[in-house]
């Protein structure tokens, strides 16, 4: 069983070379999808990622609800991939519809809270399934800090999501111009 953390910028073929790993496997693929179409322009991107996927995997939408997908996926003989926890991180972030200031402390929802601690179970709990799991991010925190009080705390709230799914993982590998580096365990 092997846990990878891919992560990168925008752009950076992070999602390209987690979606090699899963077809380099050799397993049964599931892809759990995080994103939601909320516009036009993320239901175009979404399109766009569908037609990447070879068509014998298994799509799973789950935009809030990840730990549960993922303990319920998990089994011998299986690649989970799951793209993106930065997107996850978003639909919980705003689950409840909540605007939020341009200054001042965010509150962010009890079901961002719970439900981040459940991923991080669950990363933890199928350690002895035999099913090996990519999990794709964005690292937003490497340019400017941002404007208003809750792109700021998206940054920090993605940095600390991050460094606690790298902590549980085997191998994490940051990607930019499409080529991956390694920060933790040997390339796959």
């Amino acid at each position: 069983m092997t846990r990878i953390l891919v992560f990168g910028g925008a752009r950076s073929g992070k999602s390209a070379y987690a979606e090699k790993l899963a077809r380099e496997s050799d397993k049964e693929v599931v892809y759990i999808a995080t994103a939601q179409a909320g516009d036009g322009e993320m239901a175009t991107r979404i399109a766009h990622h569908r037609v990447q996927r070879p068509a014998e995997w298994a799509t799973l939408e789950e935009p809030l609800r990840l730990g549960d997908a993922i303990l319920r996926e998990a089994r011998p003989g299986r690649l989970l991939l799951v793209d993106c926890l930065t997107l996850w991180l978003t639909n919980l972030m705003f689950s409840t519809g909540e605007t939020y200031p341009d200054v001042g402390d965010i509150a962010l929802p009890e079901l961002f809270h719970s439900e981040r601690t459940h991923l991080l179970y669950a990363l933890a709990e199928i350690g002895d399934t035999g099913c090996d799991i990519v999990l794709v991010s964005n690292e937003v925190g490497m340019g400017i800090v941002p404007y208003g009080a809750i792109s700021r705390c998206f940054t920090d709230e993605a940095g600390r999501l991050n460094q606690a799914v790298a902590a549980i993982c085997d191998r994490a590998a940051f990607v930019a111009a499409g080529l991956p580096l390694y920060l933790k365990g040997a390339p796959c």
